[in-house]
């Protein structure tokens, strides 16, 4: 069965993406899912991607969650989580019903708006009432599911707020997390996930882990424009390279 996860089509390809996806991930707390998603799609059936995207993100997790815990506001991420859990078993099964083309376009537009608002500098200033969380968490569980791409609507929400970058990175960090043991235990039950996955997971989530580390290490709050100058470009190679017209 290993051998036949070595034998993945692109997986040197695969690895570099994750590999630069973790150094992101690292530091800013979100990007997995933008920079290896899209790339991935081109390798990769969309549930498959999904699959071993939800995994390889526990792995991160287990590496980058302590530190960003004490950060994290526990409340509001929570109720995130809460109505994103109740919609990812939706865009699993909206993923079974639409074709695998009109997905990696959703990839890259969804992808795309993201990176347009965040180099844009959207910003709000009022405070987000619990039923305005409830909605935010829903969309992103239901994008997530579909795409696996569960970060782009909580990304903007925080990035366009006004709190602080270690806060944003503590909640987005956490909230992926939660998000990506949603995604594997929904893709379990429903018999889209099983030990390739897993096993191709486990190979990708060696670089992924250390370069998360090496990410994490290099987050310093006070070059925030940097770090996210860096991710946004890496996010656009990404988006531009999965694009459905390569193939």
């Amino acid at each position: 069965m290993l051998a036949d996860v070595l034998a993945t089509p692109g997986l040197i390809w695969l690895i570099l993406t994750i590999s630069i996806a973790g150094i992101v991930r690292g530091f800013t707390g979100f990007g997995t899912a933008l920079i290896f998603v899209p790339v991935a799609g081109i390798f990769l059936i969309p549930e498959k991607v999904i699959a071993v995207m939800a995994v390889t993100g526990m792995f991160s997790a287990a590496a980058v969650l302590p530190r960003a815990w004490k950060h994290a506001n526990h409340r509001e991420v929570g109720l995130l989580a809460l109505a994103a859990i109740l919609t990812v078993p939706v865009g699993l099964w909206l993923l079974g019903l639409i074709d695998r083309e009109v997905v990696r376009w959703l990839v890259a537009g969804i992808a795309g708006i993201t990176l347009v608002s965040l180099v844009a500098g959207w910003r709000f200033a009022r405070q987000i009432a619990p039923l305005g969380l409830l909605a935010i968490g829903a969309m992103a569980g239901l994008v997530g599911g579909l795409t696996g791409l569960t970060g782009p609507i909580v990304i903007m929400f925080y990035l366009a707020g006004q709190s602080a970058v270690a806060s944003v990175r503590g909640n987005t960090i956490l909230f992926l997390a939660i998000l990506d043991l949603v995604l594997v235990v929904n893709l379990s039950l429903s018999g889209d996930m099983g030990w390739p996955e897993v096993l191709l997971a486990a190979v990708l989530g060696v670089p992924y882990v250390i370069t998360s580390l090496i990410g994490q290490s290099l987050f310093d709050p006070g070059l925030e424009r940097t770090y996210r100058v860096a991710a946004y470009a890496v996010i656009a190679l990404a988006l531009l390279s999965g694009l459905p017209i390569w193939g």
